[in-house]
């Protein structure tokens, strides 16, 4: 049966609605691809993703083929956002928006076959975001995350409970705003749509 990272690491990739809880994020290993700009209409940013999922479903299956062993399920996209100002955050004005997207990769393939599929992602689907691609490791450590159900505009409502039940909880804001999107908008309807959002945490 398949590797699935979510059912691996349940507590890390299911998250209740209701109210925030607090997890411990272990180092895990990403395909990782960075960028800047407005992902509702940069083009850089869909290239990005496209990039990102031709590399992770490239690596699946070749990784597959030399070990029927080393099977798994392509993870979720997730994404780190900030701005290098963080007063200048707004979600009416994401031109100045950094991210990082990313895809957990649960079997560490050779760097030689990542290099060889980005090349192959880069020239046969016309996506030279792919040789951007790297593969990094990233450890959050003690978070907190909750469930968002419903499009991703309407998001600061969940984010301003997240950082409230943090603060009372006696933590402070560490680290990047993480989201996980466990729907796919092309399929789903935005109000169905279900991401967690993750924010990692230190004492106060």
């Amino acid at each position: 049966m398949p590797l699935d990272i979510k059912k691996q690491l349940k507590q890390l990739y299911s998250a209740p609605e209701q109210a925030p809880v607090i997890v411990e994020v272990p180092e895990l290993e990403f395909l990782m691809i960075d960028g800047a700009g407005d992902p509702r209409s940069a083009q850089a940013y869909q290239d990005a993703v496209s990039a990102l999922y031709g590399l992770a479903y490239g690596l699946k299956f070749a990784l597959k083929k030399r070990d029927p062993a080393a099977d798994y399920a392509v993870a979720p996209l997730e994404g780190q956002w900030w701005t290098e100002d963080v007063a200048a955050f707004s979600y009416d004005d994401r031109s100045n928006w950094r991210w990082c997207m990313m895809i957990c990769q649960p079997v560490a393939p050779p760097p030689e076959l990542l290099a060889a599929l980005a090349e192959d992602v880069a020239r046969k689907k016309g996506l030279p975001a792919a040789r951007q691609v790297r593969l990094a490791r990233l450890h959050e450590g003690l978070a907190a995350q909750i469930m968002h159900v419903g499009p991703y505009a309407a998001e600061p409502p969940t984010i301003a409970r997240l950082h409230e039940f943090i603060g009372a909880q006696g933590y402070r804001l560490v680290g990047k705003h993480h989201e996980i999107y466990l729907g796919d908008p092309s399929r789903t309807a935005p109000e169905k749509l279900r991401t967690i959002i993750r924010q990692p945490i230190a004492p106060a």
